[in-house]
């Protein structure tokens, strides 16, 4: 299926894109350096789980397996607890997973986040639940909001380092992750 946005809201973007009009376009400002040099984050400090990266309060792992955006979500949950397809919360963990994605599957960057647009109003939300209180969409999108043609989000579809909405069937690898803090009180449990 071909992207394209409709022209009224191409329209409406250029007249409100200095100011902050609409709230889906903050953070969008991108470090074009990272898509160049990238630094791997440290890998994740909880036991067990070595083999994951620490990209904010999270430890994260790419998945190499084409899944659409429930079975991803599914699989993320089979795979530690508490876990998630990941919430990005800053610029700097944006970087983080695009640098990971880069090193582990060069020639295909794009993969599931945990963004979902809520039953069609416009609004997005992490399946962690945490806030949604950062975004970097791709120029235009997203541009199916109140339909229910594209309500999940990825990132790298058009350019890289920046989210789309898209069909939550289509299928694309995904990163997983849970907060480290939740993954010590399962460990006191």
């Amino acid at each position: 299926m071909r992207k394209s946005g409709s022209l009224r809201f191409v329209l409406l973007l250029t007249l409100f894109e200095s100011g902050n009009f609409f709230t889906m376009e903050r953070g969008f400002a991108v470090d074009h350096n990272v898509t160049t040099h990238c630094r791997m984050p440290k890998a994740c400090d909880v036991h067990g789980f070595t083999d994951w990266f620490k990209v904010g309060r999270h430890c994260v792992k790419y998945f190499n397996k084409r899944a659409n955006f429930t079975e991803a979500e599914l699989s993320c949950r089979s795979k530690a607890p508490r876990a998630h397809l990941v919430s990005v919360h800053s610029q700097k963990d944006n970087n983080d997973l695009l640098c990971i994605v880069k090193k582990f599957n060069p020639n295909n960057l794009r993969f599931w986040l945990g963004g979902f647009e809520f039953f069609m109003s416009g609004k997005f939300f992490w399946l962690d639940g945490s806030f949604w209180d950062y975004q970097i969409w791709t120029r235009g999108e997203p541009n199916h909001m109140y339909t229910s043609t594209e309500e999940c989000v990825e990132m790298n579809w058009k350019e890289v380092g920046r989210w789309n909405d898209d069909s939550c069937y289509v299928k694309k690898n995904y990163i997983c992750a849970f907060k480290r803090r939740d993954m010590l009180e399962v460990d006191l449990e």
